[in-house]
């Protein structure tokens, strides 16, 4: 069930996740919230001396790829955080009586419904009726550039990437037993502006979760903040989608317990090694057509981290010698908030 400033939200029982969705972007609250959250500045994740970066190793914090998710506590987690989303739509739970927050970044419809159970599984019992704060960020309007006229009750008659994906997760908020407080829907057109060149692309790619307070900000992370084991977990998720194993479901590379990283073995093959070289030829346009849902709209990091995943398979191309004896690789938290390898 969903509810809106403490109030259940109820359309029309025939409605789908497409209506409750368009509602959900007009109701008056969930407007507020999207531009009070637009109107914040971004915080930018870095270990440089940058001024206008926040050192990562200040805070105990955890960082989450795409099809990734964490569950923290907050007693050992100071914040949480994902970025790198375009069409892809992080998602934050919080259990408002325990402090347990839950953050996954979503990237197809297919991993919703597994994806929300595998969320909730440690943040809330099923029979419980405690409110559960939801923050939805991310998924830009892929289709207004192609369609600027359209009105929002037929944009759901295209196919895009996003929408899609955002009308999914609402349905199934809607249709599951436990009580969701939607605090923040900041997707879709709330999160779409254009470029310099006049193509649309999102106000925000990411956002962090202050665990004391539930409290969430527009955030962006450099790549040495993005930790740990960087690589090996961007190739987790493109091998992913080849094992039968991880259909439908997200990652789980942090354990909440430990406060450590443990990345489970993949497999992949010379095949990844084949067509890692052949793209590796591409040129950086032929690369953001070729492998990307939004061209126009990645980080200007996006070819270079692509490029360094595919270099790590050429260099690599037996994942036993990522996993030795075909054990997980797992990272502890040092003092100073880096990590280290704990094999």
């Amino acid at each position: 069930m969903i509810y809106v400033a403490g109030v259940p939200f109820s359309p029309d029982e025939s409605s789908q996740g497409t209506d409750t969705l368009i509602a959900l972007m007009e109701h008056p609250d969930l407007v507020s919230a999207s531009n009070s959250f637009k109107s914040t500045a971004e915080k930018k994740f870095s270990v440089s001396e940058d001024s206008n970066s926040v050192k990562s190793k200040i805070s105990k914090s955890v960082y989450i790829f795409q099809k990734e998710f964490a569950t923290v506590d907050p007693a050992l987690v100071d914040l949480v955080g994902t970025d790198e989303a375009t069409t892809c739509v992080g998602i934050s739970i919080r259990n408002c009586r325990t402090g347990m927050i839950s953050l996954a970044h979503m990237d197809f419809p297919n991993v919703v419904e597994n994806g929300l159970s595998q969320m909730l599984s440690l943040i809330t019992d099923r029979d419980s009726d405690t409110l559960l704060d939801v923050h939805l960020v991310g998924g830009f309007d892929d289709i207004s550039s192609q369609h600027p006229n359209l009105a929002p009750k037929n944009r759901k008659k295209l196919e895009g990437y996003s929408y899609p994906l955002c009308a999914k997760i609402i349905e199934t908020l809607r249709i599951r037993s436990e009580n969701f407080q939607i605090r923040t829907l900041h997707v879709l057109g709330q999160n779409t502006k254009l470029n310099t060149e006049g193509f649309a692309c999102p106000i925000f790619h990411g956002f962090v979760v202050d665990t004391s307070n539930g409290s969430i900000t527009p955030a962006s992370f450099d790549r040495k903040s993005r930790c740990p084991d960087e690589i090996v977990r961007r190739i987790r998720v493109t091998a992913s989608f080849e094992d039968p194993n991880l259909s439908h479901k997200l990652l789980d590379t942090y354990e909440t317990n430990s406060d450590n990283f443990v990345i489970a073995p993949c497999v992949w093959t010379i095949r990844q090694k084949r067509i890692a070289t052949t793209l590796q030829r591409l040129s950086d346009i032929e690369i953001l057509l070729t492998c990307s849902s939004s061209p126009s709209a990645e980080a200007p990091d996006f070819v270079d981290n692509e490029r360094r995943k595919w270099d790590y398979l050429i260099r690599n191309p037996n994942w036993r010698e990522t996993f030795p004896s075909e054990q997980p690789r797992r990272f502890q938290r040092t003092p100073d908030g880096n990590w280290v390898s704990s094999l």
